[in-house]
């Protein structure tokens, strides 16, 4: 009996030893997982300036003030006149002249520029010279005017062209200039671009 009861006491101190030993081993595993929650506080507040300095970029952006770019308007006929002294037609006329040239007394504009006629376009017909022929041989815009003091054997008008604008005509045929003609020159080529003929009898 006493070796019995020698041997429970044993017994027994060593399930005090084992039960020392587990609570001591499980107080590092609870600091452990306080210090990620530490960590993570930290990292949170030191985002927080990021976010605001982003918020002020935004709201700076959005006052900056937009530009217009600037409007534009197409180019308008406009008005001229022979000779010297204030011009009594009105804005948007293109005043007509006899003009001696080395082709003799031709058709020409105010300003000395000689226009011509296109053998490919018929009386009274839409014009037939567009896109590039255009930029060379420029159609003659405006309402017609002629010049005081002068007279003119045939007639002036307008004929729409494809894309809506107004050209001039004399006697039915679309009238063009030369485009960067020097004034009182003429490019006629025989066959194809042709002076609208006149005579010293038409100036009075």
């Amino acid at each position: 009996m006493r070796k019995s009861g020698w041997a429970v006491a044993a017994g027994l101190g060593s399930l005090a030893l084992l039960l020392t030993a587990c609570g001591s081993s499980s107080s590092p595993t609870a600091a452990s997982t306080s210090a990620p929650q530490g960590s993570a506080a930290s990292s949170s507040s030191a985002s927080q300036p990021s976010t605001s300095a982003a918020s002020s970029s935004s709201a700076a952006s959005s006052t900056t003030p937009a530009t217009n770019a600037p409007s534009s308007h197409a180019a308008q006929p406009q008005p001229v006149a022979s000779g010297a002294g204030p011009n009594p037609f009105p804005p948007g006329t293109t005043v007509m002249i006899v003009q001696k040239s080395k082709l003799g007394y031709v058709l020409a504009e105010a300003n000395g520029q000689v226009v011509y006629t296109y053998a490919h376009d018929t009386k009274g017909g839409t014009p037939t010279c567009t896109g590039s022929c255009s930029d060379v041989w420029v159609p003659v815009t405006g309402v017609p005017k002629t010049a005081l003091g002068e007279t003119f054997p045939g007639t002036f008008g307008l004929v729409a062209r494809s894309d809506g604008t107004k050209q001039m005509t004399y006697n039915g045929y679309p009238l063009y200039t030369f485009k960067g003609a020097f004034p009182l020159t003429t490019h006629a080529v025989s066959g194809v671009w042709n002076v609208v003929p006149l005579s010293a009898s038409d100036l009075t």
